[in-house]
């Protein structure tokens, strides 16, 4: 994941996405550039309602910040619409990377302090959701390889995600006890999601020597390959019948390509910059390239009519940082742009109702770097 891995891009940002809630990178015009290069006012007013959009958004209605400091992403809701857990890295709750924490939605605000820790504290975490019942969650962590942070791999300034051979998928209660491992194989073991029905988990793996996805039952029990065509797939989510993943994927072609991807990969790291969206039935077969928009497409998300996808994508940036939502028909046709405020915005999650949606942004940060949760009610 990423730094915050946040699902995974990290332009100066942060990365794996889920995996990491990453950071903004660059800016739009010379005034907001030069704030990035000398120490952003964190000072600035807070806003929560709707006057923080600045342009029409209009499937967005009600828009209300939930996070405010720090790189925040991967908020997943739980089966009860009423509660989240997330990623952040927000130095103020005492924390060094990555930490999972989760709250009632209608707890979340600037005046709540430090939400809940579900995690330990130790390693760095990413791609936290809630299990079936709602009482407990499940999360990857590198804890059980060392209690600091990993260190940020040498990347001689080419953007790279980490992939942390030392992650591992975990299940914990409320209190932050950890009652069970999933994983235990060698490798990366990250970025699980939880089918609607309860029964199955998809997740990100190494195991077999590739980035793939991979799927076991709820309890762990019965993993099976889904993808195997050579290149990153990661960041699948379930279609609301359980039926069908959608996910984002880098497909190596050329001889450089493969030879570029391979290089990394065994260096525990990968290039996100060219991505696409895919769908697959949840048995590996009527696998579907759904963007061919170019950059980096990726934290696809079905909308509760399973006929659209909403994705984060740069393919109309000339820089390479402008991050919008877009929705696409599962047919690849229909492309539809859902944000324009701010340069980044990414994660986007339904609650199980279908009525909202939550993402991440870097929207009224006030010149910061911050990168915060965001909720509104979905308008068709």
């Amino acid at each position: 994941m990423n730094s915050i891995t946040l699902g995974i891009f990290t332009f100066a940002f942060l990365g794996t996405s889920c995996i990491s809630a990453q950071k903004q990178v660059g800016k739009t015009d010379s005034k907001v550039e030069a704030t990035h290069q000398h120490g952003l006012d964190k000072t600035a007013p807070h806003t929560t309602d709707v006057a923080i959009q600045s342009n029409p958004e209009p499937h967005l209605t009600n828009l209300r910040q939930l996070t405010f400091g720090g790189d925040n992403a991967e908020a997943y809701f739980s089966f009860d619409n009423k509660s989240i857990v997330f990623q952040s890295n927000n130095k103020q709750w005492g924390v060094e990377c990555d930490q999972i924490f989760y709250s009632k939605i209608d707890e979340l605000n600037q005046h709540s302090g430090k939400p809940a820790m579900l995690s330990t504290g130790l390693g760095r975490t990413t791609c936290s959701y809630f299990m079936p019942g709602d009482s407990t969650m499940l999360y990857a962590s590198t804890h059980l390889g060392a209690k600091e942070c990993p260190p940020s791999p040498e990347t001689n300034g080419a953007y790279l995600w980490p992939i942390y051979n030392t992650f591992d998928i975990f299940v914990s209660d409320k209190s932050g006890k950890i009652i069970k491992q999933l994983t235990s194989e060698p490798g990366y073991d990250a970025e699980a999601t939880v089918s609607p029905d309860g029964k199955s988990i998809v997740f990100t793996s190494t195991r077999s020597g590739d980035l793939e996805l991979w799927i076991m039952d709820i309890d762990g029990k019965n993993p099976r390959q889904i993808t195997n065509g050579l290149g990153y797939d990661g960041g699948a989510f379930f279609s609301p019948d359980s039926k069908k993943l959608v996910f984002r994927a880098s497909r190596p072609t050329t001889t450089e390509e493969i030879e570029t991807y391979k290089n990394y990969l065994s260096k525990n790291l990968v290039a996100p910059t060219n991505m696409e969206i895919y769908t697959v039935n949840v048995d590996g077969t009527d696998l579907k390239q759904i963007t061919k928009l170019g950059k980096a497409n990726w934290a696809p998300f079905f909308l509760p009519s399973s006929k659209k996808i909403i994705f984060s994508s740069n393919h109309k940036s000339d820089r390479g940082y402008n991050f919008q939502l877009y929705t696409i028909d599962t047919n690849g046709e229909n492309l539809e742009l859902i944000t324009n405020n701010s340069i980044f915005n990414a994660f986007p999650m339904f609650s199980p109702d279908g009525r909202k949606l939550i993402f991440s942004s870097n929207r009224n940060n006030g010149g910061t770097r911050d990168t915060n949760l965001f909720i509104a009610d979905w308008v068709d």
